[in-house]
């Protein structure tokens, strides 16, 4: 039965249905072609009439005709959608004063503890999935339930449009594999930024719900069994947040050239007399990778990632590290 909606029985149903089929049709010729007995048929077409899906001559044996759908359910069926959408308004202020109440009187509403790994991976997966406008992430080193490269929620999340911010401490980069994931986020549309520190773990969905490691974690640590909270709609999240927008202001943008290098975008403009080698090392150095790491990601010796920095140091006319930074971003190499 699919017109219950609109008001209309099955029996009702079944009758209308055969009278649009022909141009008119008796009650005996109904009783027949529906399996109905007599009286049932004449009460059903009576119904049918009342409610304006039928009408019929006033000759005897009276013969039925159907109302067209249009004039017989559009209207029925619109004033059933506006009690619907009224009815679902009033049922969500309904359980946000819910929510309100029990978030004054049970703590447990406004946060909950999630224990271990797994759950802890799915509840990640969950806010994800659930989000519809933006995530905001502060992304340290050494995972503890979701090792880099592994958040396939958030390539569909950014498929359907949600916007990703995303900030990374420098250590993030010293992990295998770090700089091409990055690099894989940010051509996804990410937008990152990298920080030399970051003070804990923290996702945030649509600023209405936090997942926030509450003790250190790590592989090196306990990566079994994490403690972690999941806060909502509160003065607590409201402070995540705040503290994630001030690191997010004082964080280096980062962005990938055609070579597949994380680089610093604070300048523009100016000639690049740079190899692709060094745009990718200065890149990471500007990002605040140590040496040894930025040695291990592009596959070279300390030593000559050290020739390379003293050998852009000259171009720039740079004293120290920080001028070249500066220097780079200046002349447009980043």
């Amino acid at each position: 039965m699919t017109l219950e909606a609109a008001g209309v029985s099955e029996a009702e149903e079944n009758v209308y249905r055969y009278l649009v089929t022909v141009s008119h049709a008796s009650a005996a010729d109904v009783a027949e072609r529906t399996g109905l007995g007599p009286a049932e048929t004449e009460a059903v077409l009576d119904a049918l009439t009342r409610k304006g899906m039928a009408s019929h001559t006033d000759l005897l044996p009276r013969q039925f005709r159907a109302t067209p759908p249009d004039v017989a359910l559009m209207p029925s069926l619109k004033r059933h959608a506006d009690a619907l959408d009224l009815a679902r308004v009033e049922a969500t202020s309904l359980l946000e004063v819910y929510r309100d109440t029990m978030r004054r009187r049970d703590a447990s509403e406004l946060i909950e503890v999630i224990t271990g790994a797994e759950a802890l991976r799915q509840h990640l997966r969950q806010i994800q999935c659930g989000a519809r406008d933006e995530m905001l992430w502060f992304c340290k080193a050494q995972y503890v339930a979701m090792p880099s490269g592994s958040n396939d929620s958030e390539f569909e999340a950014l498929g359907r449009g949600v916007r990703y911010r995303v900030l990374y401490e420098k250590a993030f980069f010293d992990d295998e594999g770090a700089v091409d994931n990055v690099v894989a986020g940010v051509r996804a549309g990410e937008i990152a930024r990298a920080v030399p520190h970051l003070p804990l773990r923290l996702a945030v969905a649509d600023r209405a719900v936090a997942i926030c490691p509450l003790v250190p974690g790590g592989p090196q640590g306990n990566p079994d069994e994490p403690t972690a909270a999941l806060v909502r709609d509160s003065n607590l999240l409201a402070a995540l947040i705040a503290l994630f927008e001030r690191y997010w202001e004082t964080a280096v943008p980062l962005d990938v050239d055609d070579s597949g290098a994380v680089a610093g975008t604070d300048g523009v403009g100016g000639p690049d007399p740079l190899s692709a080698t060094d745009r990718r090392l200065l890149a990471l150095l500007v990002a605040g990778v140590a040496d040894k790491a930025v040695a291990t990601q592009l596959g070279l010796s300390r030593r000559t990632v050290q020739r390379h920095i003293q050998r852009m140091m000259e171009l720039a006319g740079a004293a120290t590290r920080m001028q070249l930074a500066w220097q780079a971003a200046r002349r447009g190499w980043l």
